[in-house]
């Protein structure tokens, strides 16, 4: 199908959609920036243009009812396409290039895991050695830019946009490498912490093929988040399983081999498996319901309650209660799961659904979970006073304010949406464009953080 034909197709389909009078004509304009950017990345999975628009359409129905029943007209054409016309040659390609950066990702972690055992006493160290701080700190610079030059590969980035991701690796190294970090410093253990995040946000850029300006291209990219996580735990969980059941085969007979059967595997699985991940969650794409919004339907009135109950159970105990460090720990990462709830939640939503109970279920988790976070910051306020700022505690108060508007906002959003004041596209524009803010405070954290204490 040629361009012109696709651009006649879309038209069809642009007039059905607004045929009833129920979608407007910016609304019209969002959907069809959903519908070709869906397009975009279907082709470039090895579909063709014809196939590429009919599972596009039959994806978009989910938010639209309108292009759900445009889906559903046409699907009789989608599978005589899908079992008669599938490029045999696209699959293969993107398999190879998925293969080639795996094993890239592979090779790297071994070298740099090699050159820091060398450095140590221990003739084999599986993570390298304690005297090697460097790899630890720069464990997401042997994996990621891989990652985003298999998305820069399959996205076909031009040479100035892979320029522009290899800058944004080249400086995060710099940053983390040049900083005179001294012996136990704890600004170094915040950039070994925060530099992994930071290549996320590098790998998001090749995910969107440079369009980072997209509010549409951005949601997909957090949708591919939330799938390649599952992806990457059932893979490192089917991996746990091989190593151990190798273990138990290994020791009757080679006792001394499992120990480098795992010092080789554990790390080049781990690193190669992050690209695995990608290309499997791309590969599904289309075929099947996505697991996320699955997972967080499930989950999200489970949490809503765990946090109602946490809410009042801190309420009662007093609001001075003092948190210690790890604590604080568990609730940021607490308030993180939560966002991502709430965030795949909206995504999967129907634009066209009214509010209802499962808005009602976010709204209360939310609420919960700034209950909480308000606490957190108390506490962590408190010791400020107390004992002054430090790397850790501006890092983390630093989180949590960042978590805090992010949650006020959203529930401001879900109150007007239950309210029938505004509709789901606002809560998904306020996550995509809140995306900017986590990436400077992680930029913050790994470049102005450590001279503002003296790389302590």
């Amino acid at each position: 199908m040629s361009g012109q034909d696709l651009d006649a197709r879309i038209a069809e389909w642009r007039t059905a959609v607004q045929r009833g009078g129920a979608v407007d004509q910016p609304d019209a304009d969002e959907l069809e920036e959903h519908l070709r950017d869906q397009i975009a990345d279907l082709e470039t999975g090895g579909l063709t243009a014809d196939e590429a628009f009919l599972i596009a359409v039959g994806r978009l129905g989910k938010v639209d009812v309108v292009t759900a029943e445009f889906a559903r007209e046409h699907s009789d054409r989608l599978w005589k396409q899908l079992a008669m016309n599938r490029p045999a040659d696209g699959g293969r390609r993107s398999v190879a290039t998925m293969l080639i950066f795996a094993a890239l990702a592979a090779v790297l972690i071994q070298v740099a895991r090699l050159i820091a055992a060398a450095s140590g006493s221990a003739e084999t160290q599986v993570f390298g050695d304690p005297s090697a701080p460097w790899f630890l700190r720069n464990l997401g610079l042997f994996v990621l830019p891989a990652l985003a030059g298999y998305f820069a590969v399959q996205k076909r980035m031009n040479s100035r946009q892979v320029i522009g991701l290899g800058a944004a690796v080249a400086v995060l190294a710099l940053f983390a490498n040049l900083f005179p970090f001294g012996a136990g410093s704890d600004t170094e253990a915040l950039v070994a912490i925060h530099l992994p995040i930071a290549l996320w946000f590098v790998v998001g850029a090749a995910y969107v093929g440079g369009e980072v300006r997209s509010a549409a291209r951005r949601m997909d990219f957090i949708r591919f988040t939330g799938e390649w996580a599952i992806y990457y735990t059932l893979i490192a969980l089917g991996g746990a399983v091989l190593l151990v059941l190798t273990g138990f085969v290994l020791t009757p007979i080679a006792p001394d081999l499992v120990e480098q059967v795992i010092a080789w595997v554990l790390p080049s699985g781990a690193a190669a498996a992050t690209v695995v991940a990608a290309w499997l969650v791309e590969a599904k794409k289309g075929i099947i319901e996505n697991l996320a919004p699955v997972l967080t339907a499930i989950f999200t009135p489970l949490f809503a309650v765990m946090l109602a109950v946490s809410a009042i159970g801190y309420l009662f105990a007093g609001v001075g209660r003092d948190f210690d460090r790890d604590l604080l720990t568990v609730f940021d990462l607490l308030m993180l799961v939560v966002l991502g709830l709430v965030v795949f939640g909206i995504s999967a939503r129907d634009s066209a659904q009214r509010a209802g109970a499962m808005d009602v279920i976010r709204l209360v988790a939310v609420v919960a979970a700034i209950v909480l976070d308000a606490l957190v910051l108390g506490s962590m306020l408190t010791r400020v006073g107390e004992f002054g700022f430090t790397p850790n505690r501006v890092a983390a108060l630093g989180l949590n304010l960042v978590l805090l508007v992010n949650l006020l906002g959203t529930a401001w959003l879900t109150v007007r949406l239950l309210s029938g004041r505004a509709g789901p596209v606002r809560l998904e524009r306020w996550q995509t464009g809140y995306l900017p803010v986590f990436a400077a405070w992680v930029l913050l954290v790994i470049i102005a953080v450590p001279p503002l204490f003296g790389f302590e």
